[in-house]
């Protein structure tokens, strides 16, 4: 059972977690914190556990200075924040796809077969209750994913008194083909999903606003 003080302490994270739209460039993150924020990414849940995603850390500061041309919501982000991670949704992944024989076989250590009953039941639910049956509705089912290890991180680096920006301003046609003519993706396999940049604030925290309980709850009974 939990106390008082337990529920309020994650309330007070969620209070003081916000979109921060100005860093502090002087305040680094230490490498502790931040592997402990890339491990919250890396446990997080995904569907069938199948992980569709992977997290690039931006340091390259020429990098960082031309995806300021083409990434119009994270020019704040990748002008002060400590640290910035573009997160990648994995492509095309079905029963068939050497990405989900890996996670089978080499991840979760059980034997890969197409006709096996967890293969049928994933394609079934691919094809039939979620009709991922295109490349772009597959490329949008992987991006809802990595929504998962975003809000993750930005929950434990909240914990950790680290504030982040979670990122969709960009263009993304213009940021895989950067990324592919850098050869740091294969844009047959990957695709951007989503953007996050982490550090401390260097502004007043804005007063948060949100709708009230009654509006976004109903209880059916």
């Amino acid at each position: 059972m939990s106390t008082a003080r337990e529920r309020k302490a994650i309330i007070d994270v969620f209070q003081r977690r916000y979109a921060t739209k100005k860093f502090n460039p002087t305040k680094k993150i230490s490498n502790k914190d931040f592997e402990t924020i890339l491990e919250a990414g890396r446990l997080s849940p995904s569907s069938f556990g199948y992980e569709p995603w992977k997290f690039l850390v931006i340091e390259n500061e020429k990098m960082k200075n031309d995806l300021k041309d083409i990434c119009w919501g994270a020019i704040n982000s990748l002008n002060g924040a400590s640290h910035f991670i573009i997160i990648l949704a994995r492509k095309n992944v079905t029963i068939e796809s050497a990405h989900v024989k890996h996670m089978v076989e080499d991840v979760m250590h059980h034997e890969f077969s197409i006709t096996s009953e967890r293969s049928q039941k994933f394609k079934d639910f691919q094809e039939n209750d979620f009709d991922l049956n295109s490349e772009r509705s597959l490329f949008d089912w992987a991006s809802k994913q990595t929504y998962i290890p975003l809000t993750n991180m930005m929950t434990t680096a909240a914990m950790l008194g680290i504030d982040s920006c979670p990122i969709e301003g960009f263009n993304r046609e213009k940021v895989d083909r950067y990324l592919a003519n850098k050869e740091i993706i294969d844009p047959v396999e990957f695709g951007t999903s989503v953007m996050l940049g982490l550090g401390y604030r260097n502004q007043q925290q804005p007063v948060k606003t949100r709708q009230s309980m009654d509006e976004i709850v109903e209880v059916i009974k």
